[in-house]
């Protein structure tokens, strides 16, 4: 008798690994007051392009986390028979509590003299934050690419949750602290807190008797002829986790040959979302920000960009849980992908701030940012995690591994082309 997920201990571990995934980059990007206040002497420094630095920090952070990481998936897919799933993802885990420690620190450090040094080293710790998360998250996709899919689902819709979380956490430390230094510690303090979590909960993963049944078998210790391997179900093993058992290489043709259209869809869902969020979507400002309320004023970006962006693409993710439609092979699928490119036009025709060419705004009410914003995280949510979730599904079983870190690497080109392009789109306006 195969052993269950007892009070769905696995299930849980995985979503709190999913939260910690992407935790170090909604952390960097949600704290756009910190960065601005931080930033704030810039402009008094070298003109017009320290300036720069402010009104483009979020094009910057997004090139910063999003290029280096492509080189890391790759190295990560050729490490994956050479080093064990462990090793990767503890190091990538302390790696980046180390490196947050550093960015805690330099909260309470008076940096006005210094601010473009201070600008240089926040993308620094960026470059390195993102390499690590980067090798931790595609590892652990493709850890749990060989265990049953909602488990991958899982892992998926806590992601989503990461990013709500540290919106509210933003938003609670905005409101509960007057001076933006205090408001900081506190909230990269929490970021702290949350990945040393993650590397308990990890740990305790191998000790589940649920999961010493399901692992890849490029990572099982049993060889090929065994027995055991015969006996069991397609996708699970015999045996106990985070051994290795052969050094080569997986094979890439079969995986891409396999995914390629699910591969593009998962590319072009994430190269929409990241040309918008957060490098347009948090500078539409509020129509009544000249009456001076906090609502248009201080709480309308971390309400309606952030908050809102995350909820949305956390529910669109949990959907998934119950509706997977349309199936990995129709045709209706790329088409929902390619309808989302109307989001592009809709967010530049709304009240971004500020403009210099593009000075139509078609969109002039506070509730078209809001229902646009909504609507861009549900179908990020949906559409992505049915396409990552096919992925390492439609391969052989012994390749569910790598697929998974193949499609984390489809979704990370996604984000790299992305960001590059959203820097474009942000000095077109």
């Amino acid at each position: 008798q195969k052993p269950s997920d007892r009070l769905h201990g696995a299930y849980i571990i995985f979503f709190l690994l999913g939260i910690g995934s992407l935790l170090p980059w909604n952390f960097f990007i949600t704290a756009k007051h910190y960065w601005m206040y931080k930033l704030q002497n810039c402009s008094d420094e070298a003109g017009q392009a320290a300036s720069d630095l402010r009104d483009f920090f979020e094009s910057y952070i997004s090139i910063a986390s999003t290029v280096p990481s492509v080189l890391c998936l790759v190295g990560n897919f050729l490490l994956i028979n050479k080093v064990p799933a462990s090793v990767r993802i503890l190091s990538s885990l302390f790696i980046m509590l180390a490196v947050f420690l550093v960015i805690t620190m330099l909260v309470k450090v008076d940096t006005s003299t210094w601010t473009t040094h201070f600008f240089a080293l926040t993308i620094i710790c960026v470059v390195v934050v993102s390499s690590a998360s980067t090798v931790f998250t595609s590892s652990i996709f493709g850890l749990s690419s060989c265990f049953p899919m909602r488990n991958l689902q899982a892992l998926i819709s806590g992601q989503a949750m990461g990013g709500t979380i540290s919106a509210i956490a933003s938003l609670i430390d905005l409101a509960a602290a007057a001076d933006v230094t205090d408001s900081a510690l506190a909230y990269f303090l929490t970021a702290d807190i949350f990945i040393v979590i993650c590397i308990m909960v990890y740990l305790l993963l191998p000790r589940l008797e649920y999961s010493s049944q399901k692992e890849s078998p490029s990572l099982a210790a049993v060889p090929p002829d065994s027995s055991a391997e015969d006996e069991a179900e397609p996708g699970e093993t015999t045996n106990t986790l985070f051994l290795t058992r052969n050094t080569g290489v997986p094979p890439l043709r079969p995986i891409l040959q396999k995914t390629a259209l699910l591969g593009f869809c998962l590319f072009y869902v994430f190269f929409i979302s990241i040309i918008i969020f957060p490098s347009l979507s948090s500078n539409i400002e509020s129509v009544s920000k000249s009456s001076g309320s906090q609502w248009s004023t201080k709480y309308f970006a971390p309400l309606t960009s952030f908050l809102l962006y995350n909820f949305a693409d956390w529910c669109g993710r949990q959907i998934t849980a119950w509706i997977q439609a349309p199936g990995p092979k129709s045709k209706l699928l790329p088409v929902l992908v390619l309808l989302r490119t109307i989001f592009l036009p809709l967010f530049i025709l709304s009240n971004y701030q500020p403009r210099a060419h593009i000075q139509m705004v078609v969109f002039n009410q506070d509730i078209y940012p809001v229902v646009f914003t909504a609507l861009l995280g549900l179908s990020n949510g949906y559409l992505g995690t049915l396409v990552i979730v096919y992925g390492p599904k439609i391969v052989p079983k012994e390749l569910a591994e790598a697929a998974g870190v193949v499609m984390t690497f489809y979704l990370m080109l996604g984000l790299a082309v992305g960001s590059a392009c959203s820097v474009l789109v942000v000095h077109l306006m």
